[in-house]
């Protein structure tokens, strides 16, 4: 008997001639049989459950899915019959290896449930449509149902108050949900009673039968211990062990839907997305409207006549049906891109971009010519500007990304405007400093806001708040190059003081150091000059604070301490000294080529050998020279001691 059945249980005629019945995977997880046998039509009937069955489930419980766990019970529950005499249950078949799970999506497993069937003469039950027919043309007996679909609601939308943005539904906490509208949310408590693991679980079970089954709905990433399921309008997120401490479940749906004619955009606005805007990158702060703008963003360019589609994982953009709404291809958002490029559309949606390859894929579609919105987090308007250095060429930003838009609690708070020239900075003045710099203005009133440029090696966002705080801003900036400059040669730590004063920088270090800096014929500051673009001179740090300039060469801040002669037990006097990158133990020529143990106090802090100078010398970037610059500063005492 070959028959197809359809999606109920209890209101159709099932008649299955067999002794043994095999079902497969697919209607152990939706729990048919475990129906079919409590409503009578296995009576008498022997259940051969093929291992594979088994192993299938049980691989997919590992890796936390949901399907794994809802098989799982399942079996329980044939078990629990079978203890009442309902049914009889038999395990048959091999267990198949890691290889055939791994392949299972092109019919191992499959093959194996069948060859269980055959074996035994039985009745195959499936509601996988493609195992049925391959079934049928290997001459088994069938019973194919069609895939439950649940025209109820679940629990979690039941719960879901009507003016509700999320739910949120945590293990022994009370059942909690956001309310209001953008702006004005507050988090109010459905119960006092706490939500236990069982009633987690059960609706979790109940939203991933609906998921598979609602043609409207669908699973969206099922990965260990995380699971996101797009339920209609729902977007469920359901996180358990190990991935989470205990059981949570939120769901979150879009409170309105807007046409851009609701937000109150001015003509120029429009006038822009209509005929230019064609790189454009919504930011905004978690739950502030971006994708709700997006959507009706969407919708408008679709009035226009435009092809639309969307780039999101997960799809919960709530647009038309003449918008087609694409995933990550095997995972993959860079794959999805490639199927774009070849439908050619006007507009893509991507929601969201955020990580590094994000962005990439999103410049690539832009630069091919493809229009871009891209959703992004950010907490200013400027943020989303800066999560592209890096990440895209600073002269290429401007072709990725024209406008910035920033939503917050559901309204455009500011719109920015993106372009590329070449000048001098802001602030600077001499003309062998122009350099490409993006500029963004206000979109509204044509005011310069920021400039991001290159200064040395280095990308910098400065604001434009006026030319006398700019002016501060660029010499400041200018210093910290400098100075990071010039400790490339005297290390980390000394004292370093930098003035720039339009292109000319004066650079203070200590006397001794000046050398140091200058380099030999002045190689040292000649590549600072060619790395900054700014004149260097080098000038004393004792001439800055007005104090008299020390000989070079001699000691800064010092100590006294002293070195214990361990053989004759004489004590001779030790100077230590901080010449800025080194603290210098002068023990004396005495001393030299002797291995010492040195302490601050009566704590041993290293071993050294003297140097032919008569001293040790320790940097003072290491954890040693920090420790004994330490105990010069505060005045404790350090010794050396010989080793016999």
């Amino acid at each position: 008997m070959n028959a197809t059945r359809g999606e109920g249980v209890g209101s159709m005629d099932v008649e299955i001639e067999t002794e043994y019945v095999v079902p497969d995977t697919s209607v152990v997880i939706d729990g048919r049989i475990s129906r079919l046998a409590e409503e009578g039509y296995l009576e008498g009937k022997i259940v051969v459950i093929p291992r594979a069955v088994l192993s299938e489930l049980e691989y997919q419980a590992n890796r936390g899915r949901e399907t794994g766990f809802a098989g799982l019970q399942e079996l329980q529950e044939l078990q629990r019959l079978a203890e009442e005499g309902i049914i009889e249950i038999e395990f048959a078949g091999e267990r198949p290896g890691l290889e055939e799970i791994r392949l299972a999506r092109s019919g191992e497993i499959d093959a194996m449930i069948r060859e269980v069937a055959r074996e035994y003469n039985a009745t195959l039950i499936t509601s996988d449509k493609v195992q049925a027919e391959v079934a049928k043309a290997e001459g088994l007996e069938v019973v194919y149902f069609e895939p439950i679909t649940r025209v109820g609601e679940t629990e979690i939308e039941r719960m879901m108050p009507e003016n509700a943005m999320s739910l949120h539904l945590k293990e022994n906490v009370p059942p909690k949900a956001k309310v209001g509208r953008p702006g004005e949310w507050k988090l109010i408590e459905l119960r006092p009673e706490p939500c236990t693991r069982e009633e987690l679980e059960k609706w979790a079970r109940e939203v991933i039968e609906k998921a598979y089954t609602d043609e409207k709905s669908f699973v969206e990433i099922d990965r260990g211990g995380a699971t996101v399921v797009q339920l209609r309008n729902l977007r469920i997120s359901i996180a358990r062990p190990p991935f989470s401490e205990g059981w949570e479940i939120t769901a979150v749906r879009p409170v309105v839907k807007v046409s851009l004619d609701d937000y109150d955009l001015s003509e120029k606005l429009k006038e822009r997305l209509r005929e230019r805007a064609e790189g454009i990158l919504v930011a905004g702060p978690p739950g502030s409207g971006k994708s709700t703008f997006c959507a009706a963003l969407a919708e408008f360019y679709a009035e226009q006549g435009k092809i639309v589609k969307t780039m999101e994982s997960p799809r919960d953009l709530q647009v038309g049906d003449e918008i087609t709404q694409y995933a990550p291809l095997d995972g993959d958002m860079e794959k999805t891109a490639d199927i774009l490029l070849l439908v050619r559309p006007d507009y893509t949606i991507y929601d969201e971009v955020r990580k590094t390859k994000d962005f990439e894929v999103f410049a690539d579609m832009r630069l091919a010519g493809v229009g871009m919105i891209g959703v992004v987090h950010a907490t200013r308007p400027i943020d989303a500007i800066q999560r592209l250095i890096g990440r895209v060429e600073l002269g290429v930003i401007p072709q990725v990304v024209d406008t910035v838009i920033f939503i917050e609690d559901g309204e455009i708070k500011k719109v920015y405007d993106v372009s590329l020239t070449v000048k001098v900075p802001t602030g600077m003045t001499e003309e062998d400093l122009a350099r490409p710099v993006v500029e963004i203005r206000d979109f509204e009133t044509g005011e310069l806001e920021y400039e991001i440029y290159t200064y040395g090696e280095e990308v910098f966002v400065v604001p434009v708040k006026g030319e006398e705080e700019q002016e501060t801003a660029s010499e400041r900036l200018a210093a910290e190059v400098v100075e990071r400059e010039v400790r490339r040669f005297i290390g980390g730590r000394a004292p370093v003081d930098v003035e720039v004063k339009g292109s000319q920088a004066t650079v203070y270090v200590p006397e001794h150091m000046v050398p140091m800096v200058i380099g030999k014929k002045g190689r040292n500051v000649e590549q600072i000059e060619h790395r900054t673009g700014l004149k260097i001179t080098v000038k004393p740090l004792e001439e800055r604070r007005g104090e008299r300039p020390q000989p070079a060469g001699s000691p800064v801040p010092e100590g006294e301490g002293e070195v214990i002669e361990v053989e004759s037990g004489e004590r001779f006097p030790m100077r230590v000294v901080d010449d800025g990158e080194y603290i210098r133990l002068q023990l004396g020529d005495k001393f030299s080529g002797r291995p010492v143990k040195v302490f601050v106090g009566d704590e041993y802090v290293f071993t050294a050998t003297v140097g032919s100078s008569g001293e040790v010398r320790v940097n003072k970037d290491t954890s040693v020279g920090q420790r004994l610059e330490e105990a010069l500063h505060k005045g404790l005492k350090v010794r050396a001691q010989t080793i016999p």
